[in-house]
């Protein structure tokens, strides 16, 4: 007869994979939510349609990355691109889970998920649309302090700390970069994920993730000015996609 110990680690696996399976469906609803939210659109009730002829997509033409990859990339109806934007994020939140499953298990893995899928959409958003929205950075907040009730009742204070200094800390940064140089060089919405930050990881980390986020921005600006781009002391670039990348690192660190 196969132990108790067997068993357990049975279900662990299982609660585990079931996010892989469904982590490219997640990334559907999150191209969803990335296209439409900031356009201020209906993301759950519409159709999904070809962006170029109209027609709406049907069963078939919705199952994630095969749907892509049988078509061709391509519209069955008008036989225009399809682009590689829902693939792209599709297969981003696929990787999200992987990583999990590599670092963690059970309940932990969904926890791992949740943050960086939810993460995910708030990058992309930020880089496509320099938008961080309040439907996502508020709901991350609370999510974050309630994770830390249900699973780590120890450390709630910090948690709720960290997300009063990530906030407080980045208006407070906001604010002296415009008086200093008459314009604003961070968003509420940047003060509000750095807050989200500091629900999840806790006060303590909040330093980490500040760093790993800057170094992040710096590697992609010199990537930028390697690739030709002329950056100068008035460029600027979204900073929500490297605070969403550094919360999610911070965030892993225990389990690597």
């Amino acid at each position: 007869m196969f132990g108790a110990d067997w068993l357990d680690q049975a279900q662990d696996s299982a609660v585990a994979w079931s996010a892989v399976l469904i982590s490219p469906f997640i990334g559907s609803f999150l191209g969803v939510v990335i296209r439409r939210l900031p356009a201020g659109k209906p993301i759950v009730w519409a159709r999904s349609r070809c962006e170029s002829c109209g027609v709406a997509l049907s069963i078939r033409d919705l199952v994630p990355i095969l749907s892509w990859l049988v078509s061709g990339g391509r519209c069955r109806v008008c036989g225009r691109g399809l682009g590689l934007f829902y693939p792209a994020v599709e297969l981003a939140a696929l990787g999200i889970a992987l990583v999990a499953v590599r670092l963690d298990i059970g309940v932990e893995v969904w926890l791992d998920c949740i943050l960086g899928w939810w993460l995910l959409a708030l990058g992309w958003i930020d880089a496509r649309c320099w938008l961080l929205p309040d439907l996502l950075t508020l709901p991350l907040v609370v999510a974050g302090l309630a994770a830390a009730l249900a699973f780590d009742p120890a450390g709630l204070t910090d948690r709720a700390l960290g997300a009063a200094a990530g906030y407080l800390a980045l208006r407070a940064v906001a604010f002296i970069y415009r008086r200093l140089r008459g314009r604003d060089g961070l968003g509420e919405g940047d003060a509000k994920l750095l807050a989200a930050a500091g629900a999840w990881v806790g006060a303590s980390a909040l330093p980490q993730v500040v760093l790993i986020a800057a170094l992040a921005g710096l590697f992609a600006a010199g990537c930028l000015h390697l690739a030709g781009y002329r950056l100068r002391g008035t460029s600027a670039m979204p900073f929500g996609p490297f605070l969403a990348f550094a919360t999610w690192i911070v965030w892993l660190l225990p389990a690597l």
